[in-house]
């Protein structure tokens, strides 16, 4: 089922593979009604470079037929994979944000050079400077990556190249059920990231929930179920729920069908949140070769759905 209106994409600004202009595009030619820029850890585009200068990037959508929603996807809690809230209508503007996201960069580029290190340690060479910051593109161009966009899937790309494992996302597994690879960088708690959200006027929704582990193990010899641990976010402000998701094509290591999980949140969190949203999780890998990609619309809601929770997105 395809879905008009996708509230979780990406761009080249964290680990897509779409320029924002390039994924407003694509979502036209899908036929998408609206479309949600979502990158890990760093704000959306507020402007796009046209031939009539600098223009505001929802108007440039709006007038291609496409609402722009501007989001951030939170990388959250340290020792918990796949934890993400995705805080949406925020204040761009405020300190506190933009002293995160600078926070965030620094996090990044420490770990990842270090994960590259253990790597090649362990014989699977991966060189940081000669292959994650200098890169070829798909058309054979190379490239300058700055260390503060490095993203973790950029060296699962280069695993899954090098056949170190079949596809990045088996190196993503690969990497995370290895405790000697599975470096950890600091990140924003879920509660902070959330009265981070609050603070901004945004709100808090909880991307994918079922990519978190089923039962979290804690280093301390803590156990809390992922039921527990999505609680204590409602609790404490967590405003919604990406209900509709394509886990099929991630590393989801449950047996629940797309469908099912969608139903399950749906049931089993209505009226504990105040809305649910959905999404494709879109990094345009199609273009990088990449064997059962995600689309765009492939996750979502419909427009009618955007239109009753649209208050608190944009």
């Amino acid at each position: 089922m395809k879905y008009n209106c996708d509230l979780h994409c990406h761009t080249i600004r964290s680990d897509g593979n779409d320029s924002p202009e390039e994924l407003i595009e694509n979502a036209v030619r899908s036929g998408l009604k609206a479309i949600a820029i979502t990158d890990h850890d760093i704000q959306p585009p507020l402007y796009i470079e046209t031939c009539e200068g600098n223009t505001d990037i929802k108007i440039y959508a709006r007038n291609k037929g496409i609402e722009l929603v501007l989001g951030y996807e939170f990388s959250c809690d340290t020792f918990v994979d796949d934890v993400h809230i995705l805080g949406y209508r925020l204040d761009w503007e405020n300190p506190m944000l933009k002293n995160e996201v600078e926070r965030a960069k620094r996090s990044k580029s420490e770990a990842y050079r270090e994960l590259c290190e253990i790597l090649t340690s362990k014989g699977m060479s991966v060189d940081y400077e000669k292959e994650i910051l200098r890169y070829t593109d798909e058309q054979g161009n190379i490239k300058l990556r700055d260390p503060d966009e490095v993203q973790r899937k950029h060296i699962f790309e280069l695993m899954a190249k090098k056949g170190y494992a079949p596809t990045w996302k088996d190196a993503k597994i690969m990497v995370r059920d290895d405790p000697e690879l599975n470096v950890r960088r600091r990140k924003i708690e879920p509660f902070d990231a959330i009265d981070l959200i609050k603070s901004c006027g945004g709100s808090a929704v909880l991307a994918h929930p079922f990519l978190i582990d089923e039962l979290i193990h804690y280093p301390d010899g803590r156990n809390v179920t992922r039921a527990e641990y999505i609680k204590k976010l409602i609790e404490h402000g967590l405003d919604g729920m990406e209900a509709c998701y394509p886990y099929s094509k991630t590393s989801y290591k449950g047996t629940l069908k797309d469908f099912e999980i969608e139903k399950y949140i749906k049931t089993e969190y209505a009226g504990r949140v105040k809305f649910f949203t959905g999404g494709s999780d879109y990094h345009a890998e199609h273009k990088k070769g990449v064997a059962n990609p995600r689309f765009l619309g492939e996750g979502g809601i419909s427009i009618g759905e955007f239109e009753n929770i649209k208050e608190y997105l944009i």
